[in-house]
């Protein structure tokens, strides 16, 4: 067994190297087309990995090997925290003091981008594109890896503006010390807000109010903000964000890749199909799935029509009658599905975390790739820490600046 174990550790060190070098992605990344190609040799390679791993299962005398998966979801939320954090009896505040990671700098437009020299004049410049992401210490690790590639995969990251949006204070000095030239402002979102609103959900990160942020951008932004690409914090983005900032929404107020072909009923109960009043909310669209870890929202658009309110009044009705068990998803799905602005695929590679129990390892979908999202329990930089990484937590590894993961 112990040769084994030594095996399948060198195997996973082989391949995490070789997609590494393959990938390279501390170079420069202004080549096009070349990341679609990378993309699909690492689908090609890890879906020899699977076999190797289904072989090795399927052996009789390997039968009480573990294969490696996420961590289980029994404990996950209690798990999603810096090491350190786990064994501390002290406060999230003190904690933050400790929080240590590497300083990165020198991050220039490229000469295309035309304003390379000229000074951003605040949050209002037209030439900015606005980027929203969530910071709080549980999932600040992987904040902070995703504003990392995006600022590292930009031809122009001088002209990308952050919003955080954040329920505890201590974060701004922390992200400053870490990106020092990084253009963002911190707005706090107060919990209780929507904290009478919020109902249980499958998992209890997903009952978070912070979680909820996302529905209140168009209030929380400045009105001079137009529109806004919303990101998870459990993801990476592997090419130029501008490209996707620059999509037509057309009449559309939001756009997100579509997955058309999922069980669209799934996402809502038994009772909810079952209950006159509810289906026919979506008369005269076709409802598709959509995840809301990345969207690109038109908030002039949002404001006039008021989605805010109409999103709030789904959650009420939740409270009440339980037609839905997926946290903040549904009421969106309820609000929007049929009417969005159809994104590529390529933007949201999403359920790499696996599922919501088991968070089990899973291969890219066919396709080239612009961001990899790990939407599932499972999360990359558990599960490297743990020593039990899935083959494509590799590819948001170097991105991580968290000093005590070096």
């Amino acid at each position: 067994m112990a040769d084994l174990k030594g095996i399948l550790s060198f195997f996973r060190s082989s391949l995490s190297t070789l997609l590494a070098d393959r990938l390279d992605f501390k170079s420069k990344k202004k080549k096009r087309g070349i990341y679609s190609s990378k993309m699909l040799w690492i689908m090609r390679f890890s879906g020899f990995f699977s076999a190797a791993m289904v072989m090795i299962i399927l052996s009789p005398s390997l039968q009480s090997f573990s294969p490696a998966e996420a961590i289980r979801s029994s404990h996950l939320d209690s798990y999603l925290r810096f090491p350190s954090y786990q064994a501390s009896t002290t406060s999230p505040h003190s904690y933050k003091d400790r929080i240590s990671f590497r300083k990165i700098i020198g991050f220039r437009n490229a000469d295309e981008c035309g304003s390379t020299y000229r000074e951003i004049r605040g949050v209002c410049d037209p030439s900015l594109v606005h980027v929203a992401i969530t910071l709080d210490v549980i999932y600040l690790r992987g904040s902070i890896a995703a504003v990392h590639s995006i600022l590292q995969h930009s031809l122009c990251p001088e002209n990308i503006f952050f919003h955080f949006l954040v329920s505890e204070t201590g974060l701004e000095t922390l992200v400053r010390s870490t990106i020092p030239e990084l253009k963002f402002k911190v707005y706090y979102f107060d919990p209780k807000i929507v904290r009478n609103l919020i109902s249980s959900s499958v998992r209890q990160a997903l009952e978070q109010p912070l979680n909820y942020a996302r529905n209140y951008l168009a209030d929380l932004l400045e009105p001079c903000v137009r529109r806004v690409i919303y990101l998870d914090s459990d993801l990476v983005v592997v090419d130029d964000i501008s490209k996707m900032w620059s999509t037509n929404l057309g009449s559309r107020t939001i756009g997100a890749p579509e997955y058309c072909h999922a069980n669209f009923t799934k996402y809502f109960t038994g009772g909810f199909w079952s209950d006159q009043r509810f289906p026919g909310t979506f008369r005269g669209r076709k409802p598709c799935y959509f995840n809301t870890g990345v969207m690109l929202i038109d908030l002039v658009k949002w404001r006039r029509v008021g989605y805010t309110k109409r999103i709030e009044r789904w959650m009420e009705i939740q409270k009440h009658h339980r037609i839905y068990e997926l946290g903040s998803l549904p009421p969106f799905l309820l609000v929007f599905a049929g009417h969005v602005a159809p994104i590529e695929h390529r933007w949201n590679q999403h359920g790499l975390g696996g599922d919501n129990v088991k968070g089990s390892c899973r291969d890219l979908h066919p396709g080239p790739v612009s961001i990899l999202h790990w939407s599932g329990s499972g999360k990359p930089w558990l599960r490297l820490d743990s020593n039990r990484p899935c083959p494509l937590d590799s590819l948001w590894a170097p991105h991580d600046l968290y000093g005590q993961s070096r």
